[in-house]
């Protein structure tokens, strides 16, 4: 995902998950899954294996509308989406008061924040980072 500064150029390094599967499917029979996790991934199963396998395309599909993760750093920044800047410092709520109903509505609050789409984009006009902040500054 095109988090964080790197050198070099970014459209070299994109692999769209449509060539993957097609790739994949060339060796594999591939059956769609009605599976669900409540994560973003949607499943096939293999039919020679019998086992399940989850694509995630966080950039040729917006899967926004549908998640419902948050992530919390160590640090108690609480982002709401990895394609957004927007975020809430949850730690000065806590070292602020021992009152877990302050928590509660700062959590309310920023999740009431989450946005319905990312701008991952990866092409020639846009190679650079959607944002500035690297994943491993996120967590997952």
């Amino acid at each position: 995902m095109p988090l964080g500064e790197i050198d070099g150029d970014r459209t070299s390094q994109y692999l769209p998950l449509s060539q993957v599967r097609a790739s994949l499917a060339e060796r594999w029979r591939l059956e769609e899954s009605p599976h669900r996790t409540g994560g973003p991934a949607r499943y096939v199963r293999v039919k020679e294996t019998g086992g399940r396998l989850g694509f995630i395309t966080p950039l040729t599909h917006n899967f926004c509308e549908a998640c419902n993760r948050v992530r919390m750093t160590c640090t108690g920044t609480l982002f709401m989406c990895l394609g957004q800047e927007d975020a809430a410092d949850l730690r000065a709520v806590i070292r602020a008061s021992d009152d877990d109903a302050a928590l509660d509505r700062a959590i309310g609050e920023a999740i009431s924040r989450k946005p319905k789409g990312h701008d991952f984009i990866i092409d020639r006009d846009h190679n650079g980072p959607a944002i500035a902040r690297h994943m491993s500054q996120t967590g997952g």
